[in-house]
């Protein structure tokens, strides 16, 4: 590799890790010293070394240095989480019988004042009617957040839906970015929700997005299959938290 291409390389990932620093530190005070002290520090190593291979050398080190500490912060489910995201689902089965408990069925006044309701929901496997898609569009026309919605029938004929969302776990005193996702900033929630709450907040009560229904062909087998695998993910996620990454999901 030429020592141009390594240049540039590290000059990227240079970038990445002076932004790490700056949004990861966990003490507030010393997140931009942090920032600026691996800037001063890249920016001698490049100059007294004239960038020779030693000196990228040096370079890489310090890059890897804060990459293993980055990878080495750990997400949790213990923190005081703002209400919208504060209970995690989870599930029982026994047969085709699946209850899902922390089902968020919210009403909102305004999209930040609500009155908070978290069901249980029974549902039954063999009466799995379809499956429905919703794109949320927010800023960007290429940006774009999914919702899959579960149509069953109960046992009075009747519909019923539960709808899954992967989003951000905001913390209180979090609010939502986007390039904040790209770093270690909040953790992953599989949100289960009625179908009325997690869309409508969208559609009748955030300013800003745009929500496109797609209702699918998909054969119950596979909405089957889907649905539990939505249902392993939801009870993995209560004893192994996870990092939330924009990339991954948008």
């Amino acid at each position: 590799m030429s020592r141009k291409l390594l240049l540039a390389l590290a000059a990227a990932v240079s970038v990445w890790a002076v932004a790490a620093l700056y949004f990861d530190i966990r003490i507030a005070w010393l997140r931009i010293p942090g920032a600026c002290l691996y800037s001063i520090l890249v920016g001698s190593i490049v100059w007294f070394t004239r960038a020779s291979y030693r000196g990228i050398a040096l370079w890489v080190t310090s890059l890897v240095l804060v990459m293993t500490w980055w990878l080495s912060l750990a997400p949790t489910n213990n923190r005081r989480w703002q209400p919208d995201v504060a209970e995690l689902a989870w599930t029982e089965r026994n047969a085709d019988l699946v209850t899902i408990h922390n089902v968020r069925d919210f009403t909102y006044r305004t999209e930040t004042d609500y009155i908070q309701r978290w069901e249980t929901k029974t549902v039954d496997l063999s009466q799995l009617q379809g499956v429905d898609l919703f794109l949320t569009h927010f800023g960007s026309p290429l940006i774009a957040h999914a919702i899959v919605s579960f149509q069953f029938r109960d046992a009075a004929g009747n519909d019923t839906f539960v709808a899954m969302s992967i989003e951000q776990r905001k913390a209180v005193g979090q609010s939502y970015s986007t390039l904040r996702g790209f770093f270690r900033q909040y953790e992953l929630i599989y949100l289960a929700a009625d179908e009325r709450d997690v869309v409508r907040v969208r559609t009748n009560y955030r300013t800003g997005e745009y929500v496109r229904l797609y209702h699918t062909l998909t054969k119950p087998e596979v909405a089957r299959r889907l649905f539990l695998q939505y249902l392993s993910w939801i009870d993995t996620l209560r004893t192994h938290p996870q990092w939330y990454n924009a990339p991954a999901f948008r």
